[in-house]
């Protein structure tokens, strides 16, 4: 992991681009309990307004307003009323594009990562979207941090970069709009990377059941 964060200009481009080049970089968010650090091994790109899949497809709200803003900014929301996800804002700024953050390798700080998930085993400290959040500490109060700032508590550094022979691409996991779109990456036989969900259809209540 380099000392410097990754610059803005990385996280100005297509969000299709920013993606996969993520993969093997490394997130650090330093805590008072200590600091924690995940190399990437899967992430999934959205294209703000033109990606039915995004939570930007229906324009700027309270919620999601980070995302309008500058590329190289975290984009953390509140799923399922339990959860906490991360996103990496991308392109140029008012084009709510993002990456989620989906998997990675505990490469630092896994005694902090253990203590916020006593019951994981070392390949599920950061397994899952959730829980990767969860062992980085990240939460609310991280939403709308610059990861690019050296002086930030919550960076992305240049790490051992993932062979591009590995790298994969597939449908992202549990969306419904655009749920074909080869938009998520991860990076082959990495025992971190998640289980695949596709998106089942919530069954429609009916007076006979």
């Amino acid at each position: 992991m380099s000392g410097e964060p990754l610059p803005r200009d990385f996280f100005d481009r297509p969000v299709e681009e920013v993606a996969p080049s993520l993969l093997g970089h490394v997130v650090r968010h330093r805590t008072p309990e200590g600091d924690v650090a995940v190399r990437l091994s899967e992430v999934e790109a959205y294209a703000g307004p033109l990606d039915p899949a995004s939570h930007a497809f229906r324009g700027k709200t309270a919620r999601n307003a980070v995302m309008f803003g500058p590329p190289g900014h975290a984009y953390v929301y509140f799923t399922y009323g339990m959860h906490f996800c991360m996103n990496l804002v991308c392109g140029p700024d008012g084009t709510s594009m993002a990456v989620l953050l989906r998997a990675g390798e505990i490469v630092a700080g896994e005694e902090a990562a253990r203590a916020r998930r006593p019951r994981s085993t070392v390949r599920d400290l950061a397994r899952g979207p959730a829980r990767l959040c969860q062992a980085l500490g990240v939460a609310r109060e991280q939403n709308g941090l610059d990861v690019c700032s050296p002086e930030g508590p919550l960076t992305v550094h240049a790490g051992e970069p993932a062979d591009p022979a590995l790298i994969r691409t597939g449908p992202r996991t549990g969306v419904n709009g655009a749920k074909d779109v080869p938009w998520r990456y991860w990076i082959d036989g990495d025992p971190t990377v998640s289980p695949y969900r596709r998106h089942v259809p919530r069954k429609k209540v009916t007076a006979d059941d």
